[in-house]
């Protein structure tokens, strides 16, 4: 199947009842060669009107979010959990996530991405739940999982708040700008990565993979060999990437 088609069978998708009271059914859009996706929950009353994605009071809050961070939409995929509105902006109930999540996989399978970004609870619990992630069982530590990069085997995950929380409160926009500032880190390689030891160390069949993958070629920024190498400062080779010290290394 080609994304073209993939977008035809959404648009004219009539799966469950939501294909009764919506305008438009929303496939994704944006960057189909992006190394992320990103996942929203539904559209909204104006995304339904006009058929595109966040042209709405969120979309206008992503925009100044993006802006902030120096991203564009053009630069990522962007896609949402539930194709069509939901009526008075109600939860997505559960048979309907089953039966529209198809199209999501499909999405997924078809742009191939190193990361998902999902935006909100139950995009974030899908995700989860499709990479068999463990899903915190309280609201606090569901919230301690937003702007953490979390890897399921090759896919990296990044849950965000939804951008609807701004319209709401406003004293979060910083944490928020900071944890979306993560994406643009996603979409390029650490510059240090060539000539870090971590490199040598993987090649070598010493080094896990799940360091190069949530460090060098992930959130690089949360690095302690990369802030030490930006302040110039002496760290050993074998140093990972979080700060700690695996000796094993040293004979490498």
């Amino acid at each position: 199947m080609r994304i073209e088609d993939l977008t035809k069978e959404i648009r004219g998708c009539t799966k469950c009842k939501l294909s009764e009271s919506r305008t438009n059914a929303l496939p994704g859009e944006g960057n189909l060669n992006s190394k992320v996706i990103l996942i929203a929950q539904a559209p909204g009353e104006e995304e339904d009107k006009v058929g595109k994605m966040f042209v709405g009071p969120t979309g206008r809050v992503l925009n100044e979010l993006f802006k902030s961070i120096n991203i564009s939409k053009d630069e990522i995929y962007m896609t949402n959990l539930i194709k069509c509105m939901l009526p008075d902006y109600r939860k997505p109930k559960q048979d309907e996530i089953e039966i529209c999540t198809h199209y999501l996989d499909k999405e997924i399978e078809l742009i191939g991405p190193d990361t998902l970004v999902p935006l909100g609870y139950y995009a974030t619990r899908y995700i989860f739940e499709k990479y068999a992630l463990i899903i915190p069982e309280t609201k606090q530590a569901f919230q301690g999982l937003y702007g953490r990069l979390i890897l399921s085997e090759d896919m990296k995950i990044l849950p965000l708040k939804h951008p609807t929380a701004l319209l709401f409160n406003d004293s979060i926009r910083n944490e928020m700008i900071k944890d979306y500032s993560k994406i643009g880190t996603l979409m390029e390689d650490c510059k240090w990565y060539p000539v870090c030891p971590m490199k040598r160390y993987y090649e070598k069949g010493v080094l896990d993979k799940k360091w190069i993958k949530l460090y060098c070629k992930g959130d690089y920024l949360s690095c302690v060999r990369y802030e030490l190498e930006e302040n110039g400062k002496y760290h050993q080779d074998w140093m990972l990437p979080d700060g700690s010290i695996d000796e094993r290394l040293r004979n490498y």
